[in-house]
């Protein structure tokens, strides 16, 4: 967080807790975080970043009102991540707390039914099938968490039939019931056959047999139109990016449907409000 927050004022006078960057979040109270000033510090990543000086951090439920404001058809699909990490559990919440909290959220807001629940730590989208089969799950993947039994609910890649690793991810994401397989996208790994050479991580034959078994893969973080086009040829159903008006405009040209667009006043109004209320 001290990249993208800074401190103000503790709650309370001599809170022990204060300064609060740098704490866990599983640590500190609401109250706490909402101190944060997480609006002045532009992002070395993102140099076109706005900055909105003295910007809180809002919760889901206030996140949801903000949208509903200026989506009031709620329109807006939802990809939302349980932030999780499976290797340091107390850091976090628990599985069923994060899970049942969330999902309580979900059921409450207009958006229930346009809500994609997304990890990495698959423990998290079993839990959520059991507590809500309706809810679409995707199985989000990497070269980190590729071979970590840990990071894919006790599942190891090896005893799935394949027989390329693509296609064992695929099986893997299906055995616990997820909709969507979203590996990454822009990265080279070892190869199976023969280590000294690289293969892409997400390749046609993981989506084809995703496909086949009924899930749609959503590639991530794709910011290079490059490897879009790519991933529209082998079948993508959806790519992540930090850019989406980017892809927005290279989608329009390839004839697939886009999300609306929404009036910029009616939006900066919404946040206007959005801002004096967090």
């Amino acid at each position: 967080m001290p990249e993208k927050c800074r401190d103000t004022n503790p709650v309370v006078p001599n809170d022990p807790m204060f300064p609060y960057v740098g704490k866990l979040v599983a640590n500190l109270t609401l109250a706490q975080i909402q101190t944060l000033d997480c609006g002045s510090q532009r992002q070395a990543n993102y140099p076109q970043q706005l900055l909105y000086p003295g910007a809180r951090i809002p919760t889901l439920r206030e996140v949801f009102d903000f949208v509903s404001c200026a989506d009031p058809s709620h329109w807006v699909l939802w990809n939302i991540e349980s932030k999780i990490d499976a290797r340091l559990p107390n850091r976090t919440a628990g599985v069923q707390d994060f899970v049942q909290k969330q999902h309580s959220i979900f059921r409450d807001s207009p958006y229930y039914r346009s809500i994609t629940y997304q990890s990495f730590d698959w423990r998290t989208l079993v839990a959520m099938k059991e507590l809500d089969p309706t809810i679409t799950t995707s199985a989000l993947i990497d070269e980190d968490t590729l071979f970590a039994p840990e990071w894919l609910a006790g599942l190891q890649l090896d005893s799935f039939p394949g027989p390329s690793l693509g296609e064992q991810m695929a099986q893997a994401a299906h055995a616990i019931k997820a909709d969507i397989l979203s590996p990454i996208a822009t990265v080279l790994i070892p190869s199976p056959e023969d280590p000294s050479e690289s293969v892409k991580f997400t390749t046609q034959s993981l989506i084809d047999e995703a496909h086949r078994l009924g899930m749609q893969v959503k590639p991530w973080t794709v910011n290079r139109l490059d490897i879009a086009d790519e991933l529209h040829m082998w079948g993508a159903d959806g790519i992540i990016t930090d850019y989406p008006n980017v892809v927005r405009r290279w989608a329009k040209q390839q004839g697939l449907s886009v999300a609306p667009k929404y009036p910029k006043q009616r939006v900066f109004s919404c946040l206007e409000k959005h801002m004096q209320k967090v």
